[in-house]
């Protein structure tokens, strides 16, 4: 299942990537983020309002509605194993929620404090025991997802194996910097479901392909380019055959073909 937003500008509200429309009412807050449970059932949509919906993505209707502070929603993402969804949002909080029955049933478990600056990437251990989260002061926190608590201990998140990599601050990331680069250069990250190949979207036009693990400084790469402006968002079908990007004021969404 792929649903990924350009966000900025806003996509038309409740776009699916087929065409339907997702839910049956108007939609006034702008999407911002989305994730599927792994069951690929419900879909959460993050908005800018600090409210955020669960979708079934069979039948198209709303399931919940929930509101998390009043900024917007960065992130949605469920572990892996499908038991918990993490909120992340420009206040600066991590809510994390248990889930039951599918997607379709939420609980508010509590929510992660620590981060100095707003949300924006979350990646969860492949065991769905903890996840790591990248802020907008180019922090790296992690938190135990049972406890909603920061691991402080390097030794517990050494050898963790992460389901997803798009956090674009990490030490198997560090090498898709340039010298000089500023912060916000890199908007989005996704590792090929493989494991060997990451693909990094950022504020020149420009896609690059790097092997992964990418930890050596300013490490080698296939530049390509295809969008007139920034590039929001990228992502790797589930067999690796393509990859997705976003741009953002051509409000475009472009294959590559993996060869």
């Amino acid at each position: 299942h792929h649903l990924f937003n350009c966000f900025r500008p806003q996509p038309p509200q409740g776009s699916r990537n087929d065409g339907s429309s997702l839910g049956n009412r108007p939609r006034k807050d702008p999407a911002r983020s989305a994730g599927f449970h792994p069951s690929g059932s419900v879909l959460a949509i993050g908005t800018v309002t600090g409210r955020w919906l669960l979708l079934d993505t069979e039948t198209h209707d709303l399931v919940a509605i929930h509101t998390d502070g009043n900024e917007q929603i960065s992130v949605v993402s469920f572990s892996p194993d499908g038991a918990y969804l993490a909120v992340g949002s420009h206040d600066n909080l991590v809510y994390v929620y248990t889930v039951d029955q599918g997607g379709r049933k939420v609980s508010r478990l509590g929510k992660c404090s620590g981060h100095s600056s707003f949300i924006t990437h979350l990646d969860w251990a492949q065991d769905s025991s903890c996840f790591v989260t990248n802020s907008g002061d180019y922090e790296i926190l992690y938190w135990d997802s049972s406890t909603c608590k920061q691991i402080t201990t390097a030794e517990t998140v050494r050898n963790v194996e992460w389901a997803t990599a798009t956090c674009v601050l990490g030490f198997g990331v560090f090498g898709i910097w340039s010298e000089g680069a500023d912060g916000t250069d890199i908007n989005a990250v996704a590792r090929s479901h493989d494991g060997k190949l990451l693909a990094s979207a950022d504020d020149f036009g420009k896609v690059h392909l790097f092997s992964y693990p990418c930890c050596q400084p300013r490490a080698l790469s296939h530049k390509y380019g295809g969008h007139s402006s920034h590039v929001t968002n990228v992502a790797f079908l589930w067999d690796d055959s393509m990859a997705l990007t976003t741009g953002g004021k051509d409000t475009s969404v472009l294959q590559w073909r993996v060869v």
